[in-house]
């Protein structure tokens, strides 16, 4: 039986207490194949590479799911993108309407808990090292 986890997408927020981070959507894919995900937690937005290509977003892992319908309890949408907050729970409510993903899946557009980022750094700021 798989290990049953709490899951944190998010290139930049603090991880809240007892969840996993994954800060890329290969890491959170890594853990829904791996785990039993109790309890996910989006953002939309994750960053750019070294040639300053946006990476895959959190919309691109709600696409995914939908293909590979993960039996997730509860998923919450933290992003502060307003556009990909609307894509992204949209795309999981038709999902479950059209029974792409499991109807019993609790879908929530807002956060689990407030976000929050370390002190002296966000968007705006160089992320440390």
């Amino acid at each position: 039986m798989k290990k049953e986890i709490k899951l944190f997408l998010d290139d930049l927020r603090d991880i809240p207490e007892g969840f996993t981070t994954a800060r890329t959507v290969e890491e959170a894919i890594y853990y829904l194949e791996n785990f039993h995900v109790e309890i996910l937690s989006l953002d939309h937005d994750l960053g750019e590479d070294e040639k300053g290509d946006l990476l895959p977003t959190g919309y691109d892992l709600v696409k995914y799911i939908c293909e590979h319908d993960y039996k997730i309890k509860y998923i919450f949408i933290h992003t502060d993108n307003p556009v990909g907050r609307e894509n992204m729970y949209q795309t999981l409510i038709g999902a479950q309407r059209r029974g792409f993903i499991d109807s019993d899946i609790k879908i929530y557009d807002y956060p689990f808990i407030k976000n929050k980022y370390t002190e002296g750094w966000g968007e705006h700021n160089e992320r440390p090292k």
